[in-house]
């Protein structure tokens, strides 16, 4: 069963942070966070304390302020992917940017 409003709730999200932060201080060489959906854009957002809070957007991308770079991507839910809302051109497309930006 998918969570109220099928996405988890602010407390959930709060609650994980801890382990969000702990996950990339064992990544040094962290180069790019690719976000699916603005729900994980914001919770990045707020696991590095990045002021200012830049819209979420497909393809946005924002520096972080510890370095990595973020990119927004529609969340690959079976209901964006139905109804086009992603579709896996523009997924490859922010993949690939990803991967450009890490191998940089």
């Amino acid at each position: 069963m998918p969570p109220p409003g099928n996405r988890p709730t602010p407390g959930e999200r709060d609650r994980c942070l801890p382990y969000l932060r702990a996950e990339v201080a064992a990544l040094p060489a962290l180069r790019v966070i690719v976000a699916l959906g603005g729900w994980t854009w914001s919770a990045v957002l707020k696991a590095f304390d990045a002021p200012p809070r830049p819209r979420f957007g497909h393809g946005a991308e924002h520096r972080l302020p510890a370095g990595p770079l973020l990119l927004g991507c529609y969340h690959p839910s079976r209901q964006n992917t139905a109804t086009g809302v992603l579709t896996a051109p523009m997924l490859d497309d922010v993949l690939g940017r990803a991967r450009e930006l890490a191998d940089a």
